[in-house]
């Protein structure tokens, strides 16, 4: 039978024909990616795939060639519900399938207590709405193609730092408001098909084996969802069964394997009847997975890559569509490229393969389209583009990827793999396999050569730099999670093998970069070559030389050598010799990654005072800024034009032109506030592990909320955004609370909008709740709880835009009965273009009769 015959099965007979021993079987992992299948009852396995920002496959290392979406920060800065389930439904649940995935481990929507959170990036909002509302498109756009999504990580998980230890503790009232809020829209309006739990404890309990699963998530909700753990997130075997953890995560290093499980059975920690629980709703899942897509499980299993113009298309609208105007003086965009002669192009992030955060989120993209050659494409060949690097961004010597050749002439090096004798570091024998590898950031992982007989290997990596055009001062850097050493024409230059420090790379498995200088000379190919083996070195205070059997990687970059002052010299003098400058910096995937957090809100290095030279060099400078969270910008007051643009995938340098030079009108709007400093992040002072533990001491006041309530300006405001044209606000009208099937309570809210301006555009109305001041209550000065984006208006054109609020717009937790309730009272409604400009006011009375409380959806 075709495993996709499995969509007719009947679960709770095949669940009471299960021995134990499949059960166990069932409810973890196998390998890295994969459920486990029982032949003997037709139960497939179910391939998953990470998918926060597009559809890797199973391989970090040589992995198939995937489209790159812009980040989920920037999904969220569309507010466009309608644009991410087109998303979801036409690029990532097709690409999943290409890849043989029947799963998405996506989305993520935890929420941004701070923006230094190292996968901030990777969640949509500090807002709960927002952050809900796109999930929910994100899984039913996904979803309705027939792939399942997980969305994660189910909660609490606001920082990376400790991540598998600290204990989130927060008040009850927060975590139903804030950081629950997300699921349980995505719940409410999508109904994913599986969850994720977090790493971290909730006040007091890890999330693999938290009460919250059943009471919460099972319980108030109803989901019907399948529960499986982060990777490497199960800390037990009965406690976690017990709780309501169905799928344990990979199925390497596990927990729930035959002799532990079935102890805990014997013991009577657990019975035989929950795991057969716990199984059942895998096969639940497993069934939704084969009828959501039978032409994976009936496929080859082989990952492929496709592309077309309808999809490039696509890519390039949405990542357009996220991009935000902070600041545009005197017009000076969108700009003309008919009325220039010389443009200057500056930054460190121009030319930069800036793609995505780190961590889950990596892919090796189809394309990728730089700023600079975005820009220098849509200028044309009739202007003289200048430039320079002006001042470095990376935190890691960049890769040298686009560097390096076979002796054959191929892009990449030779990569031969021995295996290592009894000493562990030695390779002995012949090689047992030999392929060209066309990176040089390798998260080799679980997927080293089958053909391997030892856990402890070597991989000799050898190829020729491309010749470089003048003598050059060159700097190599060797980042590893295992050791190695780098010579340049035999000659040893890096020794990252004999003593290592250890460092936060390869999800904290790696050392830090240990870095080498060598002249490469005019028109020769150096032979570069990097003996790596999978068993760390030592290091001071450490001497556990761990084998890396699940996390090895090696990573080689490097940059010619520069003088810092000449470059940003060099800068000013380009700037000043054209009529426009455009500075593109930012952060990239070192800075904003999986496995620890940022520690300021800086750009890197010299860039702030490059992007100030350049500005006062010419006083047409626009300023591209790139980032997945929010970046400090004390050089504001003097950049004539800003414009944020987030990590965008494959079509990054296309979308950025596209706005620049008013091919799509800007009209995204802030996911997240930019403070003016990181001391006024709600979070400041307490978002870091206390031995463990993380207060939640800003409790509700979350984001804007907490600008607002203490009256402190940030750099841009929750919501904000510019266009190329205006829009006016009128006509505020709000309707009598009435009864709802279902929601308990409607109302209903329309508004007059008009572009005001020359040119069509698109406009985000953002509706804004205030609690009744009679309320003996603490509540957030407006806390948003409808939005809607009215696309392609034309000059002149007015429309009436439409809300129906429901019972959660003006309820809130009442930790006293641990329900949600509804106050009599006057509540205010405010609506505008972003949170610190509400241009129409009204207000809506809750009568006694209106009021009531319920748990549940």
């Amino acid at each position: 039978m075709a495993p996709s015959d499995f969509s007719k099965a009947d679960i709770p007979n095949i669940v009471e024909k299960l021995t134990l021993e499949e059960s166990i079987a069932l409810i973890a992992g196998v390998g890295f990616w994969k459920t486990h299948e029982v032949p003997r009852l037709g139960i497939p396995a179910i391939k998953v795939s990470d998918g926060p920002n597009g559809v890797r496959g199973n391989h970090f290392f040589m992995g198939t060639p995937a489209k790159c979406l812009p980040s989920a920060t920037a999904l969220g800065a569309t507010w466009d519900t309608n644009l991410i389930e087109t998303v979801g439904a036409k690029l990532l649940a097709p690409e999943a399938k290409l890849r043989a995935a029947a799963v998405i481990l996506a989305p993520t929507c935890n929420i941004q207590r701070s923006p230094l959170g190292g996968r901030s990036f990777e969640s949509f909002s500090e807002d709960p709405h927002l952050s809900g509302m796109i999930a929910a498109a994100y899984v039913k756009g996904v979803q309705s193609g027939g792939i399942g999504t997980t969305i994660k990580h189910f909660t609490g998980n606001d920082k990376e730092d400790d991540r598998m230890a600290y204990d989130s503790i927060i008040s009850p009232r927060a975590l139903r408001e804030i950081y629950l809020m997300p699921f349980m829209l995505a719940e409410k309006y999508a109904k994913p098909w599986s969850y994720m739990t977090a790493y971290n404890r909730l006040n007091g309990v890890h999330l693999s084996e938290n009460p919250i699963l059943k009471e919460t998530l099972r319980g108030e909700w109803g989901s019907e969802a399948m529960i499986m753990s982060d990777w490497f997130g199960v800390y037990s075997v009965s406690e976690s069964i017990n709780a309501g953890l169905d799928l344990e995560m990979p199925g390497e290093n596990k927990w729930r394997e035959w002799e532990k499980t079935s102890r805990a059975v014997t013991a009577r920690k657990v019975t035989a009847r929950t795991i057969k629980e716990r199984a059942a709703k895998v096969l639940e899942f497993v069934q939704k997975c084969a009828k959501g897509a039978p032409e994976v499980l009936d496929g080859d299993g082989e990952e492929r890559t496709s592309e077309s113009a309808e999809d490039a298309a696509l890519m390039r609208k949405v990542a357009a569509e996220s991009i935000v105007l902070l600041k545009n003086e005197e017009n000076l965009l969108p700009l003309d490229a008919s009325k220039l002669k010389k443009v200057a192009i500056v930054g460190g992030s121009a030319k930069a393969f800036v793609l995505s955060g780190g961590g889950s989120a990596s892919l090796k993209p189809s394309y990728f389209v730089s700023p600079y050659d975005g820009i220098a494409s849509a200028l044309g060949n009739n202007v003289e583009v200048t430039y320079t690097e002006g001042a470095r961004t990376f935190r890691t010597l960049p890769s040298l990827d686009n560097d390096l050749v076979t002796t054959s002439g191929e892009k990449g090096w030779i990569g031969t793999w021995f295996n290592n004798g009894d000493d562990k570091v030695t390779a002995v024998g012949k090689p047992v396999k030999t392929q060209v590898m066309d990176e040089t950031n390798m998260m080799i992982s679980n997927s080293a050569p089958k053909e391997l007989t030892s856990k402890y290997w070597t991989l000799e990596l050898e190829g020729e730099l491309k010749p470089r055009a003048v003598d050059t001062q060159f700097e190599f850097g060797l980042t590893v999670a295992g050791r190695a050493k780098l010579y340049v024409d035999g000659a040893l230059v890096v020794d990252n093998w004999t003593l290592q420090r250890r460092g936060q790379s390869f999800f904290g498995l790696g050392t830090s970069e240990e870095t080498g200088v060598v002249l490469l000379k005019k028109g020769v190919k150096h032979t570069v070559k990097v003996v790596f083996v999978n068993v760390r070195g030592p290091a001071e205070g450490d001497a556990d030389e761990a084998l890396m059997d699940t996390g090895a990687g090696v990573r080689l970059g490097g940059a010619p050598v520069i003088d810092a002052d000449e470059e940003i010299k060099a800068a000013e003098t380009l700037a000043s010799e054209a009529d426009v400058a455009i500075v593109v910096v930012g952060l990239n995937a070192d800075w904003e990654t999986e496995g620890y957090d940022r520690t300021t809100l800086a750009l890197p290095g010299r860039t702030d005072e490059l992007v100030e030279k350049v500005c006062a060099a010419n006083k047409k400078t626009i300023v591209v800024t790139q980032s997945g969270s929010a970046i400090t910008m004390p050089w504001k007051e003097s950049a004539p034009s800003i414009v944020h643009s987030w990590y965008l995938g494959n079509a990054t340098g296309d979308s950025i032109a596209d706005v620049l030079f008013g091919k799509v009108n800007p009209s995204g709007k802030l996911s997240l506030t930019f403070p003016k400093r990181l001391e006024d992040v709600p979070s400041y002072g307490h978002f870091h592990s206390e031995h463990g533990t993380i207060r939640y001491a800003e409790d509700l006041f979350v984001g804007y909320k907490h600008y607002q309530n203490v009256k402190t300006e940030p750099l841009w405001p929750f919501g904000y955004g510019l266009s190329y044209t205006s829009f006016s606000y009128s006509d505020l009208k709000i309707s009598k609370p009435s009864k709802s099937a279902g929601e308990g309570i409607s109302i209903k809210v329309s508004l007059g909008l008009k572009n005001t301006g020359s040119v069509v555009g698109s406009e985000i109305v953002q509706l804004y709740i205030s609690h009744p001041t009679t309320s003996e209550v603490t509540h957030p000065p407006a806390i948003l709880k409808a939005f809607k984006k009215e696309v392609e208006i034309k000059p002149g054109e007015s429309r009436v835009v439409e809300f129906e609020l429901d019972k959660y717009a003006v309820s809130y937790w009442e930790e006293r009965i641990n329900k949600w309730t509804i106050e009599t009272g006057e509540y205010g409604v405010k609506v505008g273009p972003s949170s610190d400009n509400l241009l129409l006011v009204g207000r809506v009375v809750l009568e006694k009769v209106d009021v009531f409380e319920w748990n549940g959806l």
